[in-house]
């Protein structure tokens, strides 16, 4: 079966700018039902596609997390390009940790994390994620070897060492997160891993915000934007940008 890789994507609407950020393996589908409720809602919204994601696993270990990240500020810069100056972000798991880093780096009007780390994890864990994803997309391709493909096998031909920066660019953002003071709404699922619910403590505590608050969905797991409370949390984003002082 012949895949169609996503692509980044843009909805003008309003003159209030969102940048959405997805996931570390993921793609802009994960965050493309969010960003036409917001369209819907007279937000414009972007989402760009991380280098070497959405598409054959053999791309993304040849890309790395400064590649990533570039993909990020590069989707902040073309909602400047398109003149907007207000910009909030939204970013689900690593494009929560880059929503944050924007956040340290750059102008923005306020922040929203969904799932995001903030603790130091084994690159092991990250390196799995790797697994799954090459192991799915010969799935979904109709490649799959229920032999040939076992985990341990497949580890060995997606090996990525750039994830130990990976880890150190997280650990980065973390330790200057109290640099951060523009409004921040942190999102996590109940049914998560425990890791990602203390990650949610610690950026609460450790932003500077005025405006911040912290938001459990109890049958929610990592994915927020694509679980079963979707809707709610689509709701939840949008009211939390109507509430900000927007300048239009």
């Amino acid at each position: 079966m012949k895949i169609i890789p996503p692509k980044p994507f843009t909805f003008e609407a309003g003159k209030r700018a969102v940048l959405l950020l997805h996931g570390f393996t993921g793609n802009t589908n994960d965050v493309k039902r969010l960003g036409r409720y917001l369209s819907d809602r007279n937000y414009t919204v972007h989402a760009p596609l991380y280098k070497g994601h959405g598409g054959d696993p053999n791309t993304l270990i040849h890309t790395d997390p400064i590649d990533w990240w570039n993909s990020a500020n590069e989707g902040y810069d073309h909602l400047r390009n398109l003149g907007y100056e207000e910009i909030a972000v939204a970013g689900v798991s690593l494009g929560g940790i880059f929503s944050l880093k924007l956040g340290e780096e750059r102008p923005t009007k306020a922040i929203v994390t969904m799932s995001a780390p903030a603790i130091a994890k084994s690159p092991k864990s990250l390196q799995d994620r790797i697994v799954d994803y090459a192991i799915n997309y010969k799935k979904l391709s109709g490649t799959y070897d229920p032999e040939a493909d076992k985990p341990e096998r497949v580890a060995d031909l997606v090996r990525m060492p750039s994830l130990d920066y990976l880890q150190g660019m997280i650990n980065d953002t973390s330790n200057k997160l109290n640099t951060i003071q523009t409004p921040v709404h942190i999102l996590r699922g109940l049914q998560d891993d425990e890791y990602y619910c203390e990650s949610a403590d610690l950026i609460y505590s450790s932003v500077k915000s005025r405006v911040k608050s912290v938001k459990t969905f109890m049958n929610s797991g990592h994915i927020l934007t694509l679980g079963q409370e979707r809707d709610l949390v689509y709701e939840e984003v949008y009211r939390f940008f109507e509430a900000l002082k927007w300048k239009n």
